[in-house]
């Protein structure tokens, strides 16, 4: 028997495939919702297909780009002395390496960003003795909210926090004032080199575990202490403390000072975006020596200094860094001592000051032959010296040159160093965190 076939000529019940096609779309849509976009359901959650469908680290921020830093593209340069070696010393063969792109502060880190980091520990230990501290896991936390409403020239609150404050025989006149050297950062790192050794595999994660309190306040009295038969008095009393140098870079700071810095501007950041419930990010550190110096040449791969070859001065004869100039006429080239962290033009990578002001810490280790067996990728060489080690194993890789120094410490391939627990007057540092660089407006 044959079907018949009913075609139903189109005047014919007009509401009915209207409701027809409301049905359709409304089962469209409710397969939708059951599938969910791109393998997710409506509610984040996976499929239930037995399909691969991956899941997600985060959510889909990223970071946008860093406040106050520039962004040093990957790239491939000669790394080592772009000059004669003078010395003869030979502890900076020339050797083609290769770089991996990073975030690097367009200038040192200054006085008044550093005075975030000390104002942070002073305020989260005067918290904890108010008791302005929250319990969480058997873990007390500084309860923020609170700690903001201290009102440091309250008599009240300085008879709480007198653990802070400086003994009765240490006041001068009386006056009670903040004892620096209570001013402690707690630290607690995970040693991935460590963990990353063959021979430590298997073993428990808490003997990675590294815990440390440094002292955070700046050694003031380098102005005084490095000069010998000079009077440097004033600097010691103003350098850190005066408004007048907000934007001077930070010195007094030794390398474990510096390093600790990092860690607390990785867990200042991390703990807002946690509160976002935003992605964690990668850390802020030191650069290593190779990142340095790659970041000084601002992509010239053989030249002498961060502005090219050979000279000093411009064609009008300026001077281009912050040094010491001929035989001793420090204020030649516009300041006694240091000078702002932006001053002179920046290097093609927008980084300011990459040769003099202040010689820079790095997170190498500073060893003479080091350059012979190093990696031509990212190389690198590191040791976390502890306080027993002698100090050949404390020395770390200083760059750049300083106010103080003659033209030569200024080249991008001069190498030198300085042990982790001293400060000077002459030192200071920059920070640098692996992030992919932002993109443009209306790009994906």
């Amino acid at each position: 028997m044959l079907t018949k076939h009913y075609i139903c000529p189109l005047p014919f019940n007009i509401m009915k495939m209207k409701n027809l096609s409301t049905l359709l779309t409304l089962a469209a849509l409710s397969t939708l919702a059951s599938c969910g976009k791109l393998g997710k359901s409506s509610k984040g959650s996976l499929p239930n297909d037995g399909q691969l469908h991956g899941v997600s680290a985060g959510n889909r921020y990223s970071m946008p780009k860093p406040p106050g830093m520039v962004y040093v593209p990957p790239g491939t340069f000669h790394m080592g002395p772009s000059d004669e070696d003078i010395n003869f010393a030979f502890t900076a063969r020339n050797k083609q390496v290769s770089i991996s792109g990073f975030w690097m502060d367009a200038t040192e880190i200054t006085n008044m960003e550093y005075r975030q980091f000390v104002n942070w520990v002073r305020d989260s230990t005067a918290a904890k003795l108010m008791g302005y501290v929250k319990n969480a896991d058997g873990v007390d936390y500084v309860d923020w909210a609170k700690a903001k409403t201290i009102k440091w020239g309250d008599k009240a609150t300085v008879e709480k926090i007198d653990q802070l404050i400086l003994s009765p025989e240490n006041r001068i006149f009386g006056k009670k004032e903040i004892d620096a050297s209570k001013l402690i950062y707690h630290s607690e790192t995970f040693d991935n080199k460590e963990a990353s050794k063959r021979e430590n595999q298997g073993k428990s994660r808490s003997q990675f575990i590294v815990k440390r309190d440094v002292r955070i306040y700046p050694d003031t009295l380098v102005w005084i202490r490095d000069f010998a038969y000079s009077y440097n008095e004033p600097m010691t009393k103003r350098y850190f403390s005066h408004p007048a140098f907000d934007n001077y870079p930070v010195v007094g700071v030794n390398w474990n000072q510096a390093t600790a810095f990092c860690e607390w501007r990785t867990q200042y950041l991390n703990t807002f975006l946690a509160s976002k419930k935003r992605a964690q990010e990668s850390d802020f550190r030191l650069p290593t020596e190779s990142e340095w110096e790659y970041a000084a040449r601002g992509g010239r791969s053989q030249s002498m200094f961060p502005w090219g070859n050979y000279y000093l001065r411009n064609k009008k004869g300026c001077l281009l860094a912050n040094f010491k100039p001929g035989r001793g006429n420090y204020p030649e080239d516009g300041g006694f001592y240091t000078v702002r962290a932006d001053a002179y033009w920046p290097n093609d990578f927008g980084l300011y000051n990459m040769a003099g002001n202040v010689a820079e810490w790095t997170s190498s280790l500073y060893y003479e032959g080091g350059y012979n067996f190093q990696h031509d990728m990212n190389p690198d060489i590191r040791y976390n010296a502890k306080d027993s080690d002698p100090p050949r194993m404390k020395r770390k890789v200083l760059r750049g040159g300083s106010w103080k120094d003659v033209g030569y410490f200024l080249q991008t391939g001069t190498r030198t160093y300085e042990y982790q627990d001293t400060a000077k007057s002459y030192i200071g540092f920059r920070t640098v965190i692996d992030l992919p660089p932002t993109q443009s407006k209306g790009k994906k």
